[in-house]
């Protein structure tokens, strides 16, 4: 994104997550985040606090509060892609699981949802006669070959045999 888009954000008052415009990244979003709390931590500070601060209101708590929503949504939003990436780098699904902090069963299920909805946007696209985005037949079939791997299994070992 330009410099202009980031100034444009920088000066955006956020009071709800559907505030911020879409595609913003997560490091801008987190910044924002992190002033917000910036200011509300100078809060605490004693009345006569030797030095200039800026001190925080009702506005920046609800920055904050939407601002935090937006992380949560977007981190989310990247979860099913990185799962399958971690899967496809030979990554276990013990491993993925742990970082999830689920089962493996729960991740394969993340990971099952997002071929199938990748799948579905290719066909849904394809039919509409544009160039198509999400995955090929192959690419599905790939995706749910992932999911059959034991626990401790690396699609890595697989490519090795």
């Amino acid at each position: 994104m330009s410099t202009d888009a980031y100034k444009d954000f920088q000066a955006l008052q956020v009071r709800r997550p559907d505030d911020l415009p879409p595609a913003v990244p997560l490091t801008w979003q987190a910044e924002k985040h992190s002033q917000h709390g910036d200011r509300l931590s100078n809060r605490r500070l004693p009345a006569d606090f030797p030095h200039e601060v800026e001190r925080g209101d009702a506005g920046d708590a609800l920055a904050q509060l939407a601002l935090g929503e937006t992380i949560r949504r977007t981190a989310l939003s990247y979860r099913p892609s990185t799962v399958h990436e971690a899967l496809q780098l030979g990554a276990t699904w013990n491993e993925v699981a742990t970082a999830l902090d689920c089962t493996p069963d729960e991740a394969r299920d993340v990971l099952r949802s997002y071929a199938d909805g990748q799948r579905h946007l290719y066909e849904s696209i394809e039919r509409e006669g544009r160039k198509p985005i999400g995955f090929t037949v192959e690419q599905h079939q790939q995706a749910h070959a992932l999911t059959e791997l034991a626990d401790d299994e690396s699609a890595a070992a697989e490519e090795d045999r």
